[in-house]
């Protein structure tokens, strides 16, 4: 087994982290917490760039609840169509924006049991909203988070709410508001699941990852800095 991460370590592979993204946001396209909530809905399964893509015209009709809910399943299928598992996610649209509108005022509620309560929001989706929304310094573990925690030893876990709590453990206290995005963009860009970019990752000397790769595929580069998104307002 590798050795685990000292408190010093976790420190200095978020710094590096930060220096390279100092501000990271989401890849999503949105407009206010309630179509971030649909747009991150709709990923699941998906890319964010798919996402993107049929929000785009979707969000130009439907930025609230209630617009949504007037939308019904039938005039919101065409739009996501291009998004795997489609429509299962239109049904799950409609119903949590009815469900927005009935027992929540049309706002997007600021807890957690109140959003997982909503239907299609599970624990991922409502650590999302509640970061990226409302400022909450929690973790969405997606494939990518999982991936980097696990491959380089930082928070080692054999299912999402392993590798999470793990998470809320090691991240240092100034980096967790951040720590979400600054993992997702790592493992979406450097550390990639077939052939990661070791010679170029700037945490390569802190990760526990035994088979690091000693070259780059000429056509893959890191990150540099993620795009700029406004924060939400509700």
């Amino acid at each position: 087994m590798a050795r685990k991460f000292t408190k010093a370590e976790a420190e200095e592979f978020f710094a590096r982290l930060k220096r390279q993204m100092p501000e990271p946001r989401t890849e999503l396209e949105y407009k206010n917490p309630f179509t971030l909530l649909v747009a991150v809905a709709l990923s699941a399964q998906a890319t964010d760039k798919s996402v993107n893509k049929a929000t785009e015209p979707l969000f130009k009709i439907a930025d609230t609840p209630e617009k949504m809910a007037a939308l019904g399943v039938q005039k919101l299928t065409p739009y996501i169509k291009t998004i795997g598992l489609y429509r299962t996610k239109a049904k799950n649209v409609i119903a949590l924006s009815k469900a927005l509108v009935e027992n929540h005022g049309g706002k997007v509620p600021k807890d957690r049991d109140a959003l997982e309560a909503l239907p299609g929001v599970g624990r991922k989706t409502a650590n999302v909203v509640l970061n990226v929304a409302f400022g909450e310094p929690t973790i969405a573990v997606d494939t990518h988070i999982f991936r980097v925690s696990n491959r380089t030893g930082l928070a080692p876990g054999k299912n999402p709410l392993e590798v999470e709590k793990g998470l809320e453990k090691i991240v240092p206290e100034p980096y967790k508001l951040h720590a979400h995005h600054w993992l997702i963009l790592h493992g979406r860009y450097t550390c990639v699941a077939r052939k990661p970019l070791c010679p170029t990752c700037i945490v390569r000397d802190l990760c526990r990852y035994k088979d690091k790769t000693r070259e780059i595929t000429p056509d893959k580069t890191p990150i540099r800095k993620s795009p700029s998104r406004p924060r939400a307002a509700d």
